[in-house]
């Protein structure tokens, strides 16, 4: 796996082999570059400033550290795969001013301001001397043989300008040295391109933008899951139906015709119950299969699956849904399967002598309601199914609501977030 970061590549051993510590070295090298703009900015308000006097220089010198950030977001890609979130707010309004004063009441633009700063009197000069030590020291001591065979005449040749180095062997053991050096350099130019960077990402960052990216990811993230969930039920729909039913019926009818044509005796009667055990199996299979993925919620939608659902139900149950249109597939699936969840509760606990289903679709909201005249009482903690039904519904932003005081009724409410499209066959 590629590291993300610097941090991680400098807990591998290849890391002073790897690219990384010349990135760590062009993001403190290009710092330069940040503070001649920096520098240029400060001159244009210094000419500005003959002519613009209070309010508006002030304001001009407190928006300079929005480019500032905005190039030092661009050159952490250098050292950090991350991004750093460092939205500004939108104005509610067009036009200049209500740019400046959507601006100048953020607290990003002053951390931004305070980054400029801070960037100008102390960071860059920190970056020089990390770069300096780090690479250009060790640089200069592995370029001393070159430097004595060339500005020297193989004479001799000065190491940092402080040493003279007059044969060979010493040359040649200043480069080794200086190799060394730049071993333990590429460490020190990470370490120091590294700490900058969290220092760049605290001060201009955004912690609310950074929240709400995770947020986005995570929400997509669990969109996705639901989807592969569904995909992956429907699947095993697929292969129980076109595979071991098959299987199974034909094995049926095999026993079956067996059974017929074996003469009356033993043989015959355990053809018989073989055939009847075969029977009792498919019936089994075929009701697992319209447990996991009913076909008639694929092709007629959740108003026939629920209905469906009902007719199956022991206890008698009046269904009141009217629904124009289909919701997305795993909106349709959560509803479906709440509603069976709540009828196998009815059934199991509640004591019901009836139970009605009833909802529709209002204001860009599903909602089902299942009703009983039981016992009530009902504890999610029971065991029920409850829990897991509520982190069904709430994976798809929806809500779950029951009431079930002791004595009845009980009462359980589904809503889901979601907007009908025209009914169509999706058994495709």
């Amino acid at each position: 796996m590629r590291p993300r970061n610097v941090w991680q590549a400098m807990s591998r051993p290849g890391y002073p082999l790897s690219v990384w510590p010349w990135r760590a070295a062009a993001y403190l090298c290009t710092g330069a570059a940040t503070l001649v703009a920096l520098l240029a900015a400060a001159a244009v308000c210094g000419v500005l400033a003959l002519v613009l006097v209070g309010l508006p220089l002030l304001m001009m010198v407190a928006l300079s550290g929005i480019p500032l950030a905005w190039v030092e977001r661009h050159r952490l890609r250098l050292i950090d795969r991350d991004p750093v979130s460092g939205r500004h707010r939108v104005p509610n309004a067009p036009g200049l001013w209500a740019w400046l004063s959507t601006r100048l009441r953020e607290q990003g633009t002053w951390r931004e301001f305070g980054y400029a700063l801070l960037f100008a009197g102390i960071l860059w000069p920190l970056d020089a001397l990390a770069v300096t030590i780090a690479l250009l020291v060790p640089l200069s001591m592995v370029a001393t043989p070159l430097l004595m065979a060339t500005v020297g005449d193989g004479q001799e040749a000065k190491v940092l300008k402080q040493w003279t180095v007059t044969t060979w062997p010493t040359a040649f053991g200043v480069a080794v040295l200086g190799l060394l050096l730049m071993g333990l350099g590429a460490y020190m130019l990470g370490v120091t391109a590294g700490a900058r960077a969290e220092l760049a990402r605290l001060l201009i960052g955004s912690p609310e933008g950074e929240l709400g990216v995770k947020v986005v990811e995570l929400t997509r993230s669990r969109a996705r899951l639901v989807d592969a969930f569904e995909a992956e039920r429907r699947r095993i729909e697929r292969d129980l139906h076109d595979g071991a039913q098959q299987h199974l019926v034909a094995l049926t009818m095999a026993l079956g015709l067996a059974r017929l044509d074996a003469a009356p005796g033993p043989l015959a009667d355990q053809l018989t119950k073989a055939h009847e055990e075969a029977g009792k199996a498919l019936a089994g299979l075929r009701q697992l299969i319209h447990g996991i993925y009913p076909k008639v919620l694929t092709d007629y939608g959740l108003q026939a699956a629920v209905s469906d659902a009902a007719d199956r139900c022991v206890v008698p149950v009046d269904v009141d849904l009217e629904l124009p249109g289909r919701p997305s597939q795993p909106v349709e699936s959560a509803a479906y399967f709440a509603v069976c969840e709540a009828l196998a509760n009815v059934t199991r606990h509640s004591g019901a002598n009836r139970a009605r289903v009833s909802g529709g679709h209002r204001d860009g909201r599903l909602f089902l309601e299942v009703r009983d005249d039981g016992r009530g009482g009902a504890d999610p903690s029971t065991g029920s199914g409850l829990t897991g039904l509520a982190d069904r519904v709430s994976v798809l932003d929806g809500r779950l609501a029951l009431t079930s005081p002791p004595g009845g009724p009980t009462l359980l409410r589904v809503e889901f977030p979601c907007e009908l499209t025209e009914t169509a066959d999706r058994s495709a």
